[in-house]
């Protein structure tokens, strides 16, 4: 699989990357030995970067990489995951915290290192903690060679420019907002080039809502925004493809993302993104579907506090 540079951390990561948050089972009841599965198809296909959090399934999905990795070498793959968001409305981001997360995290997982840490959904809380306490503790732990980066990671763009423009980072995380609906984090590539900051993007198909198939409960797209996804959706099914495989090959497409992060549990639908995106992608439906999508273009929502999130 293609690889791009990731920042200045000589991190070389696959262009597309395994999300382990559907190991804990944050969109449906997992298969347990399809779940293990999955990850190794990953690692077969090319994709060696996998990213979870304390977060995805309270712990589940830590411990399941910590057996699906069990016999992997450490050393042909590179992992991240993140503190400060443990359940819902469970969050502490105390330097306390952090040393004890990243510890939990080492030993749910099995491995001496973490190639990256990032601090989660920071949008939740005061997030002049994260540049005073938060990440300073976090170098901390980047010294003791327990964590090799440190980043953050969250919803919205305004917490880059936050964090940014107080502290230095290595790496950040957006999700949802480098998509074929929503491409406000390739706006912000200028400034993030600026910080010599290392560029990853998430969630290309925006939690389901570019697939076609039926949202989770917690999705907060509105009545508007679903009916013009299922009206994409349905473009690409009368042109014989599918509107996952637009998603997915829009958003790897952009060099500047040096990653796109998704997961399954499913090996099978792991194995069928990583053959979507060696495949040319179809000009003439992709304008036709962008048309289809510009009512709702860089539509987002509110997510954690009010003051942290993006003027609508």
């Amino acid at each position: 699989m293609k690889r791009r540079s990731l920042g200045q951390t000589g991190l070389e990561l696959p262009i597309l990357s395994f999300g382990a948050s559907s190991l804990g089972q944050e969109f449906r009841p997992v298969n347990l030995d399809e779940a293990l599965k999955a990850v190794h198809v990953a690692l077969e296909c090319g994709m060696n970067y996998i990213d979870t959090s304390p977060y995805y399934g309270r712990g589940m999905s830590e411990v399941m990489l910590g057996v699906a990795l069990r016999d992997v070498p450490r050393d042909s793959y590179i992992l991240s995951t993140k503190l400060g968001r443990y359940a819902p409305q469970h969050f502490d981001f105390s330097a306390r915290r952090v040393e004890e997360s990243i510890d939990v995290s080492l030993e749910r997982m099995g491995v001496e290192y973490i190639d990256m840490v990032f601090c989660h959904d920071i949008e939740f809380v005061d997030m002049q903690q994260i540049v005073d306490e938060t990440l300073p503790a976090l170098r901390k732990q980047q010294e003791q060679g327990k964590v090799r980066f440190i980043g953050v990671s969250g919803y919205p763009m305004k917490m880059f420019r936050y964090v940014l423009d107080r502290t230095d980072l290595d790496v950040v995380l957006s999700y949802n907002h480098y998509t074929l609906q929503n491409t406000m984090f390739g706006d912000l590539v200028p400034y993030l080039k600026e910080k010599n900051v290392g560029i990853i993007n998430a969630a290309p198909f925006s939690a389901r809502l570019l697939t076609g198939a039926p949202l989770p409960e917690w999705h907060k797209a509105t009545t508007e925004v679903r009916e013009v996804c299922a009206r994409a959706a349905e473009r690409c099914r009368e042109a014989g493809s599918d509107l996952a495989k637009l998603a997915l090959q829009f958003s790897v497409a952009n060099e500047d993302m040096t990653t796109c992060v998704t997961g399954s549990a499913n090996p099978k639908r792991v194995r069928q993104w990583a053959e979507w995106i060696e495949e040319p992608i179809d000009e003439q439906l992709l304008a036709d579907v962008q048309k289809i999508l510009e009512p709702i273009h860089n539509w987002f929502y509110t997510e954690g506090r009010p003051e942290n999130n993006d003027d609508a």
